[in-house]
Formats: structure tokens, C-alpha cells, sequence
């Protein structure tokens, strides 16, 4: 049994990250979409419209895998997961058909209007088509983390006859602390990455001379709104995130920072190893009292360690968690760290010119989507062993009936069958940026000694 659950957490584990890579580009460009239709509209430059439907296209595609990506996960809550649809789904089921029903078929509709509709529509009409599917992907997302946020801090629920749990409260479900929290940390994180694959685009289109009025575009509005949304990952949103970990999962708050001893002004750990044989971190570079202030905004403040609760709740893998954790704020400090000085050049006129600067803009786009999964991860992982909070462990929710062999048979299926969707994702991604917001005329010689990306003089 214990094998089967592994390959059951290891396939669904597999499918939500792959499927949240193409979700996270759709929420993340949405709003810069409308930006451009905006920027279109108050300045009647084409240039801009052009700029909005290019995204769109790039939007269309992760759209499309994403839905073919996310069907799967639906269906494994019944394969896979047959006990906990059982017990749990008379509360997650009104959040996930509201997600289908509302959510997306708004974007869908819209998205077909935008993509398709142009000549039919006024400037105006087409701007809305923009924002509704603005609206239409953030509603989605937020029913999708509403329900995320549920298994986190259950809420609204009352127990059955049988055991399950039903939904007493609708309005405690999407009004749940939690998830209002969770979810502006989710968005912001998803227009990082918007705003990083934007900047990287349009630093491609400058660095190889290609597409240069578009590119000045994407870049200085990636790098605007890459960061604004930077720091508002780490404040408010990140704060208010640790604050409601520490609050209401404090195991998990000790497993992400690995203390395992409770501490009256407990250290932030920046770097260092956890070791579980001696429950120690080997080689820290700590900031004295920090975490205690970061988390109770007192210096002296107790922080409650591992060894408080019995080892039998703490989270299964608490380095994998650790190392997650520090992952993800790492990187969101340097996502902070090199826009503020791409923001710095593009006030002093100097970024376009700015080759090292463009080519590390093209050079960082994965990055955000490291920082997201490994974000996810610490969110999944430091709520294990539940799989609802407090109301059911997760080796009470696989299906019993489903074998490990039948787990691996899935599961390599689903490995073979995104590994084609990958390949076509690239290709259709590379055909649409090679292609460009318009069909490029003559490019403009580079200057004498530079080399541009793909090393012609």
C-alpha cells in the first residue's frame, strides 16, 4: 500500500506541476495584455495593438495546453484519489465546477472573441474582450486556489452521517483567510513570470536587431511591472502568507526554516543544510532574532520547533521542504535585485543599450517558473501528512484499489504524452517570437564588434 500511495503522489505530483507551467504564463500576461489594449487605445499607436496580439497568440497556446494538461488532474481525483473525492468533495466540488463553469468558459469565450473578432469589434469592444479574459483567467485561478486553501485551513464544512464532509457555508469557503492570502501570493508570482517572459522576448528582439520598436516595449513594461509585482511578492503578500503559516500551521513553519528546538528570538536562516540525524543546520549563516520579528514582529517573540508535536505529524521530507522554501525567497530577492537596476538604467535612458543587462533579462525567463513550482511545493509539502488539514492524512485518501503497477502504467503514459505536448509547445512558441509582432523587414545592421545572440557579426 505504502508503494502505491508513493506512485500516486509521485503521478499527481508530476501532472499539477507540469500543468501549472502553462496557467501561470496565461494569468501572468493577462493583465499586461490589457496594459497594451490600453496603451492602444490612448495613444492610437498600432504599434501597441500589434504588441497585444502577439501575447494573445502566445496566451492562446499556453491557454490550449493548459486545458489539455488540466482535464487529467480532475479525473485523478477519481482514479487516484477516490477516497478523498469521497470525503472531501461535497465541500472542493463547488469551487472546482465553478472554476469549469464560470471561469473558464468566460476566458475561453472571450479569448476566441479577442484572438478572432477584431474587424468585427470597435476599439473599445475588443479592449473589453482583453479585459474579460483578464477577468475570466484571475476568477479561475482564484476558485482553483480557493480550493487549495480549503485542504490548507478547512473551513464552511459540517460533518455527514457516512463521514464525509459537506459544504455548510459557501461564503465561509471563498471567503476563507487563507485563500485571500494565497491567492494575491499565487497572482503576483504569476505576473513575474508574465513580466520576466515579456522582458526576455524583447531583449531577444534588441539584442538580435529584430522587431527593435516592439522589443523597447516589452521590455520596459516587463521591467516595470516585473518589479512592482517583485516586491509586492515578498510585501505584502509573502508576509501575509508567513504570518497565516505561523498562525495556523506552525509544524510547517518549523519544517521550512528546519528548527527543530523552540527558540525565543529564533535566527533566519539564510544558508545552510539541514541535518535530521542531529536536528541541527550545518554550516548557517543566520540574522540573530530575525525570523521571531519577521513572523510575530517582536525580537524576543517564541517560535515553536519541530519537537513540540510528535514525529508522526511533522512533514515527510523536510529537507526537500527546506530547500524549497529557501529556493523560492532566494530567487525572489534576485528577481527584486535585477529589476530595481533594469529600472535604474531604463529611467536613465541607458537600458536598451545595456547588453549585459538585456542578456541577462533573456537569460532569467525560466527562473520565475522555478521560483513558482518551488513556492508550490512548499506550500503541498508543508501541509503533508495531511492531506486535509487536521481532517485527513493523505494515506487515507489514495484509491486502495488502484495498485502500485496500475500507478506506474499512468504515469509513464502521462510522462510520454507531455514529453509530444512539450515538443509541440516549443515548436509553436518559437514559430509565433521568430515570426514577431509583424512580419520583420530588414534588419537593421548591428554596430561594428557586437554580436548578437546568435553569433552574427
Amino acid at each position: 500500500m505504502e508503494s502505491a500511495l508513493l506512485i500516486h503522489r509521485l503521478q499527481f505530483a508530476f501532472t499539477v506541476t507540469y500543468h501549472y507551467l502553462f496557467p501561470q504564463l496565461t494569468m501572468g500576461l493577462a493583465p499586461l495584455i490589457v496594459i497594451l489594449k490600453t496603451l492602444a487605445i490612448r495613444t492610437n499607436d498600432e504599434t501597441y495593438d500589434k504588441a497585444a496580439r502577439f501575447w494573445a497568440k502566445i496566451f492562446g497556446i499556453n491557454f490550449a495546453i493548459g486545458v489539455v494538461t488540466g482535464i487529467p488532474m480532475e479525473f485523478q481525483f477519481g482514479t487516484n484519489w477516490s477516497h478523498f473525492s469521497r470525503f472531501a468533495g461535497g465541500v472542493i466540488g463547488q469551487t472546482l465546477a465553478m472554476e469549469g463553469l464560470f471561469a473558464f468558459f468566460l476566458e475561453s469565450t472571450f479569448l476566441g472573441l479577442f484572438l478572432y473578432g477584431e474587424k468585427r469589434m470597435s476599439k473599445a469592444m475588443h479592449w473589453f474582450a482583453a479585459f474579460m479574459v483578464f477577468v475570466g483567467s484571475w476568477v479561475s485561478g482564484f476558485f482553483i486556489v480557493a480550493t487549495n486553501a480549503w485542504m490548507q485551513s478547512p473551513v464552511g464544512y459540517e460533518r455527514a452521517a457516512d463521514g464525509s464532509l459537506q459544504l455548510a457555508s459557501f461564503w465561509a469557503l471563498v471567503l476563507n483567510p487563507w485563500a485571500w492570502v494565497q491567492y494575491a501570493h499565487t497572482m503576483s508570482g504569476a505576473v513575474i513570470t508574465g513580466a520576466f517572459v515579456m522582458a526576455g522576448v524583447g531583449a531577444l528582439y534588441l539584442l538580435s536587431n529584430q522587431h527593435v520598436e516592439h522589443g523597447r516595449i516589452f521590455v520596459r513594461l516587463g521591467v516595470i511591472a516585473g518589479l512592482i509585482v517583485s516586491v509586492l511578492q515578498l510585501f505584502p503578500t509573502g508576509d501575509w502568507a508567513g504570518k497565516m503559516v505561523a498562525q495556523r500551521q506552525p509544524v510547517t513553519l518549523a519544517a521550512m526554516e528546519a528548527l527543530f528546538d523552540t527558540k525565543h528570538g529564533a535566527p533566519l536562516v539564510i544558508i545552510g543544510q539541514p541535518n535530521m540525524a542531529t536536528q541541527t543546520i550545518d554550516n548557517p549563516i543566520e540574522v540573530p532574532k530575525m525570523l521571531s520579528f519577521l513572523t510575530f514582529r517582536r525580537w524576543n517573540a517564541t517560535v515553536k520547533g519541530l519537537n513540540e508535536v510528535p514525529e508522526t505529524d511533522w512533514p515527510q521530507n523536510i529537507p526537500l521542504l527546506y530547500f524549497s522554501y529557501h529556493i523560492m525567497v532566494g530567487l525572489g530577492t534576485l528577481f527584486i535585485a535585477v529589476m530595481a537596476v533594469a529600472a535604474f538604467l531604463l529611467r536613465r535612458g541607458a537600458l536598451y543599450q545595456a547588453r549585459w543587462m538585456l542578456w541577462l533579462l533573456m537569460l532569467m525567463f525560466p527562473l520565475p517558473y522555478v521560483a513558482n513550482t518551488a513556492g508550490w511545493m512548499t506550500a503541498e509539502m508543508g501541509r503533508q501528512p495531511w492531506l486535509v488539514y487536521g481532517l485527513m492524512r493523505t494515506e487515507e485518501g489514495f484509491s486502495k484499489m488502484v495498485s502500485a503497477g496500475n500507478g506506474w502504467f499512468t504515469f509513464l503514459g502521462f510522462a510520454g504524452m507531455y514529453t509530444l505536448l512539450s515538443i509541440l509547445f516549443l515548436f509553436l512558441v518559437r514559430r509565433e517570437i521568430e515570426h514577431g509582432p509583424e512580419p520583420a523587414n530588414a534588419p537593421v545592421p548591428p554596430k561594428s564588434g557586437r554580436l548578437n545572440p546568435v553569433g552574427v557579426r
